[in-house]
């Protein structure tokens, strides 16, 4: 039997064995085989009855979790930056920031807006920019392996292409840009998805 459309879970490191567990008391004892490309799928899992879950590496250029995490959350209403060993957060700032949302005003007041708008978003990129410099990098090298990135994608991009940041960006990355305006709890929830490992299972559609 064909497997049906494939979907991603996200799966606690700690708990994969378990999952791997659950996945054959459903669909009978799997195959376990290397992925066709190693280096973004470690291994599949073939199951009997056709369901197949690709187990995905955590990011291009890393095929294990990084040992040490390193996040940047951004949004409009405020940011956060975090350090992580592992699931334990070492060291995090979370702050607020207003940036106005668009307006379908015209004229001189559109632009005065405009003008508002814009030195509102520099100044909570330069905010962002500033807190990730002084958590997230020592004089000589990053102090994460991996980094973890998430909320307004512009205003994420913005803070990346500042160059006191460069060395971060060679790490490599998780983006989450479904992510609520950043709290402390926001940044906790987006550390345990960014520890998650990733499985792509499709599973035999009823008859």
């Amino acid at each position: 039997m064909s497997p049906g459309p494939a979907r991603v879970v996200e799966v606690d490191p700690a708990r994969l064995d378990r999952w791997i567990d659950g996945f054959t008391q459903r669909h009978g004892q799997p195959e376990r085989s290397p992925g066709a490309d190693p280096q973004a799928v470690p291994f599949v899992l073939s199951a009997p009855d056709g369901a197949v879950a690709e187990v995905l590496a955590w990011a291009p250029g890393a095929v294990d979790l990084p040992a040490r995490l390193g996040l940047v959350l951004v949004r409009r209403g405020g940011y956060a930056v975090g350090l992580a060993d592992g699931d334990r957060l070492t060291d995090h700032h979370c702050g607020t920031r207003y940036v106005q949302s668009r307006t379908a005003a015209g004229g001189w007041s559109q632009q005065r807006f405009a003008r508002r708008r814009g030195n509102q978003a520099d100044a909570l990129v330069e905010r962002v920019i500033e807190q990730a410099a002084d958590r997230l990098l020592t004089p000589r090298r990053p102090r994460a392996d991996g980094l973890v990135v998430g909320g307004d994608k512009a205003l994420v991009r913005q803070v990346l292409q500042a160059s006191v940041l460069g060395r971060l960006t060679d790490l490599p990355r998780r983006e989450f840009y479904d992510l609520p305006d950043p709290r402390l709890k926001v940044l906790q929830e987006t550390l345990r998805r960014g520890r998650a490992t990733r499985i792509s299972i499709a599973e035999p559609e009823p008859a």
